[in-house]
Parts: structure tokens; C-alpha cells; sequence
């Protein structure tokens, strides 16, 4: 469930750096108050799939820096490659380098907070999508109750997960992570662009 970024892999690429602003990217999360941050390149990125992922990003002088992929980096992104965040990139090298040889791989930290969940600008009991935010674990899958049973939503390149006929909007969430790990939430109102703690994370992997 884990697409191009597996657990346990460790891959090769260089990291360069870019001025983050207030750390919103294209997953959407919003402004972050931690700066260690990064975009992934466009095929690892996987229409949003990265959004979220723990990255350990180590250097060819040994030193490491964890940072959350909270952006996309496009064409000329290489596969394999990381923009970090000015303050994340300092941390393993001279500023002035600009671009230096990599190894990174996914990690499950031991420390987090719990799962939170938010609405879509724009979301009613008719059309709605749904975000996750603070997972240990990248999300692999996100269903929603219907009352019968549950519906898995799509997932778009803003990382939301979208409800296009309203179904399951306001209703019981199911996140699956890519270890196949699952928790449920209770149901949320439908408040476009409020961030709702769900009091549920993924263990430790």
C-alpha cells in the first residue's frame, strides 16, 4: 500500500534548497510552525501520496535532518530528489552549496502528536473533501460511512480525498496507512477549513 516510496528503502538522490515562506505547499497543509520541511519530487510526490511522509534525509558527511514533505518540487526535479527548506537544508550543509549528493528514507516517528482532520473550502453535505493532517504514517486510504457500509473517496493532487455526490460527508472516517494499519474516527460536522482533532494516530512503525 506504501506506492513508490516503500519503508525499510533507502534511495539515492540529491537535496536542494528553496525559500519555504510560511511552509504551505502544494499538499496543503497550511503555514507550519516547523521549518523542517521539504517537497518531493514529482514522480516520488505520486499525486499527493508523499503528503505527510517522515523523511530521514542524510548526508555524504554524515549529518541528518528529519523534515515532513509538505510540497511538491517539479520539472527539473529529478526522481530521487528533495528541495529542503532553507532552515533543513543548513542542517546538513552549507547554505552555499546549493546541491549536494543524498541518501533518504521514509521513518515513523517516535514522537506525535494525534490525527486531525479538515474539510475543503467549499464543502456541504453535497460535494466535500476531506484531509488529513499530522499522521505518523503516510495515509494510503480514506473511507467514509455510509451508513451501510464504507465508501473509499479518491484522492486528489491537493491531497484531499474527495466526495464528488456528498456521500459519507459529515460521517464516521476511516484512514488506512501504508502499513495497513487503521483507525476510525467520529463524525465531524462539515466546517469548511477547520482543523478537528480526531484523538486517533497510527502506532509507531
Amino acid at each position: 500500500m506504501a506506492g513508490r516510496i516503500q519503508p525499510g528503502v533507502a534511495y539515492k538522490g540529491v537535496a536542494t534548497e528553496y525559500s519555504a515562506a510560511d511552509g504551505n505547499g502544494a499538499c496543503l497543509f497550511g503555514p507550519s510552525g516547523d521549518m523542517m520541511i521539504a517537497a518531493m519530487n514529482e514522480l516520488d510526490y505520486q499525486n499527493s501520496e508523499a503528503c505527510g511522509a517522515h523523511i530521514l534525509v542524510r548526508a555524504a558527511n554524515g549529518a541528518t535532518v528529519t523534515v515532513l514533505i509538505t510540497n511538491e518540487c517539479p520539472y527539473p526535479c529529478a526522481p530521487g530528489q528533495l528541495d529542503l527548506s532553507q532552515q533543513a537544508f543548513a542542517k546538513i550543509a552549507d547554505p552555499k552549496a546549493g546541491r549536494i549528493p543524498i541518501t533518504w528514507e521514509l521513518v515513523s516517528p517516535a514522537s506525535s502528536g494525534t490525527i486531525s482532520v479538515r474539510y475543503k473550502v467549499g464543502s456541504s453535505q453535497y460535494w466535500c473533501g476531506i484531509q488529513v493532517i499530522g499522521e505518523r504514517n503516510p495515509v494510503a486510504r480514506l473511507e467514509v460511512s455510509t451508513g451501510s457500509g464504507w465508501q473509499q473517496l479518491s484522492r486528489s493532487s491537493y491531497n484531499y480525498f474527495l466526495s464528488p455526490n456528498g456521500t459519507g460527508c459529515g460521517k464516521a472516517i476511516r484512514i488506512t496507512d501504508i502499513y495497513g494499519q487503521q483507525v476510525t474516527t467520529a463524525a465531524f460536522a462539515v466546517e469548511p477549513d477547520v482543523i478537528q482533532p480526531a484523538q486517533v494516530q497510527f502506532a509507531q512503525h
